[in-house]
C-alpha cells in the first residue's frame, strides 16, 4: 500500500474510534455565550496562567464538546463543525485562552471533515507532542499558552509547507476583527 492509503485508512480509523470517545450533548444547560468565549470577556488573556486553572474552572467556561475536546484530548465528529466550511477573513484563536492560532489565509479544504491549515500565524501559535493512541504516532498540536488539545499534525498538506494542520472546530473562536 502506497502512503496516502495508509493515511487514509488511518483517519478513518482515528474518526472511527474517536465516536466512542466523542461525549456529545446536543441539550447543553450552558449558554452558547459561553461557547463563544464569555469567559474571555474583559480580561487580558495575555495576563492570565491559563496552566495553573483547575478542571472546575474548565467544566464551567466550556461547553462539554469543548471540554472533551480541549482538556481530554477527544476528537470532534468530521465534517459537524463550525469551521469546517467557513472562509470569512480572520484569525482563528484558542477557544480556551483566545491565543491566536492560525489565519484564514492559511486555510484550506483538505476533504477531511475538519479545519485545516498549511502553517500556524506564527512559530510559537502551536506546539507539538507526540501522541500515541490508538497505537498510531501522530504529531499532537497543543496550544502552548493553556495545553488544550487542538488536533494533529500531517505532511500532506499543500505547499509551501506541505503540512495539514487537522484542528477541531470546537477549540477555536474566530475573530474578523484581525
Amino acid at each position: 500500500m502506497n502512503f496516502k492509503m495508509i493515511l487514509a485508512i488511518a483517519i478513518l480509523l482515528i474518526a472511527s474510534l474517536s465516536l466512542f470517545h466523542f461525549t456529545y450533548s446536543g441539550s447543553s444547560s450552558k449558554s452558547l455565550v459561553q461557547s463563544s468565549g464569555k469567559h474571555l470577556e474583559g480580561i487580558d488573556p495575555d495576563e492570565v496562567d491559563w496552566r495553573s486553572k483547575t478542571v472546575e474552572y474548565w467544566e464551567s467556561v466550556l461547553l462539554p464538546e469543548q471540554y472533551d475536546v480541549c482538556r481530554l484530548g477527544g476528537t470532534e465528529r468530521p465534517f459537524t463543525g463550525e469551521y469546517n466550511k467557513f472562509y470569512e477573513k480572520g484569525v482563528y484563536i484558542c477557544s480556551s485562552c483566545g491565543l491566536e492560532l492560525f489565519s484564514s489565509d492559511a486555510k484550506f479544504d483538505s476533504g477531511t471533515g475538519w479545519p485545516s491549515f498549511w502553517e500556524p500565524i506564527n512559530q510559537n501559535a502551536v506546539e507539538l507532542k507526540r501522541d500515541s493512541t490508538f497505537g498510531l504516532i501522530r504529531n499532537e498540536v497543543v496550544c502552548p499558552r493553556c495545553g488544550a488539545h487542538l488536533g494533529h499534525v500531517f505532511n500532506d498538506g499543500p505547499e509551501p509547507t506541505g503540512k495539514r494542520y487537522c484542528i477541531n472546530s470546537v477549540c477555536l473562536l474566530f475573530d474578523s476583527g484581525k
